[in-house]
């Protein structure tokens, strides 16, 4: 067998570990057994960071790069999340050199089976030490950056991570994201507050009740990236905040910027509390294409007055039928009248537009972007110039 040959027949070798989940538990076994710390753990945790470097090691043994040149953030993430669990860096240690001492075991084992040379036993060996010295340089680097990290990370430092991520510059490496707090392979939401009362510039994370997350001022807004949806216990309910979905950091940068448009748009409407950003959708789409807007009022609102007081309030009746599912009883309710009063502003709205929202003869009135098409309409006519809606 020549070297090319042996070359890919260890490739092949770890390339049948990673998807073996006897190896798998081998070596998850040998780093608790070695390590009564990380035996407290849950199980599943030392598994998936197993996994995570027996695939990063199966691209390395597969292309035979430099070693400097490999993606380490799965070891980065490990130390990052014992230190934050609170293991000795000891611990952490004796657990992953356990680990790598079986896997060199099951891999010796494997290539004698297939009959490599001796030769070829002690590259593959020296190979796989080597990686592992870079593994365990990475996972102390992730344990003491996240040991210096939020929440004592100054806030300037933080800031200046997120305008990277979520504005623009160069992109942070996956040391100072772990240092930071941030997942650099993880999804998280992005979170936008309102900076109106200066009493709210402080993070949220030095409350007692906080979002868990990474925070910075960014743009005029208190900024964060978070692992999971804050609540809205967790949310002042005097102030204004929008989250998004959940995305990896390379998709974070449009949902960004609408966050910071529905914050915009909800502080104009005196909004409080936390919003998901799909909750400002169509108020986001209306903003942005005012034309399309006037074009509709024109259409559907011809003949109304916006200096009358009368006709923004047969408007409004109008806007509040539809925000109401077109249901006169809970119209009436909503705005604290009579449900034949509504039927009557609807009438007269109708004999001075030519427009009707409860007859629908046509197919194309009796749908939901009929619904969509006069709430356009009506939203953009009760707000002249932009301005919030009178309600």
């Amino acid at each position: 067998m020549n070297v090319a040959d042996e070359h890919d027949s260890v490739a092949g070798i770890l390339r049948s570990m990673v998807v073996d989940v006897d190896v798998c538990g081998a070596l998850v076994e040998a780093a608790r057994g070695r390590s009564p710390e990380l035996a407290r753990l849950a199980e599943a945790e030392t598994r998936s960071h197993v996994t995570a470097m027996i695939r990063a090691a199966d691209t390395w043994f597969d292309t035979f790069e430099r070693v400097e040149e490999q993606d380490f953030t799965a070891a980065l993430l490990l130390g990052a999340d014992r230190a934050g669990q609170g293991v000795p860096m000891t611990a952490v240690l004796q657990g992953l050199q356990a680990a790598f001492t079986r896997t060199t075991e099951i891999m010796v084992d494997r290539c004698r089976s297939d009959g490599l040379s001796d030769g070829a036993l002690l590259t593959m060996v020296m190979r796989l030490k080597e990686y592992g010295d870079a593994v365990e340089r990475h996972v102390i680097n992730g344990y003491r950056a996240a040991e210096q990290g939020t929440p004592h990370e100054p806030l300037g430092a933080l800031t200046r991570i997120l305008r990277q991520l979520l504005v623009g510059g160069v992109t942070p490496s996956a040391e100072e994201l772990v240092r930071a707090g941030i997942r650099p392979g993880g999804q998280h939401h992005c979170l936008v507050r309102d900076m109106g009362d200066p009493a709210h510039t402080r993070p949220p994370m030095s409350r007692p009740a906080a979002p868990r997350g990474t925070f910075g001022l960014v743009e005029g807004h208190l900024v964060g990236l978070c692992p999971r949806t804050p609540t809205r216990e967790e949310i002042e309910a005097t102030t204004l905040a929008v989250v998004s979905p959940a995305a990896p950091l390379n998709e974070l940068r449009p949902l960004y910027r609408l966050c910071v448009r529905a914050v915009d748009i909800g502080r104009r409407q005196g909004r409080r509390g936390l919003y998901d950003l799909t909750d400002f959708a169509a108020e986001i789409a209306l903003a942005d294409q005012p034309l399309l807007g006037s074009v509709l009022s024109a259409r559907f609102l011809n003949g109304l007055d916006q200096s009358d007081t009368f006709h923004r309030q047969l408007a409004l009746t109008a806007l509040t039928f539809l925000d109401n599912g077109r249901r006169l009883d809970q119209t009436a309710t909503a705005l604290f009248t009579h449900p034949n009063t509504v039927r009557y502003r609807l009438g007269r709205l109708q004999q001075i537009t030519g427009e009707s929202l409860t007859d629908a003869p046509a197919e194309s009135r009796s749908g939901p972007l009929s619904t969509l098409h006069w709430w356009w309409a009506l939203t953009t006519w009760l707000r002249p110039g932009g301005e919030s809606l009178d309600r």
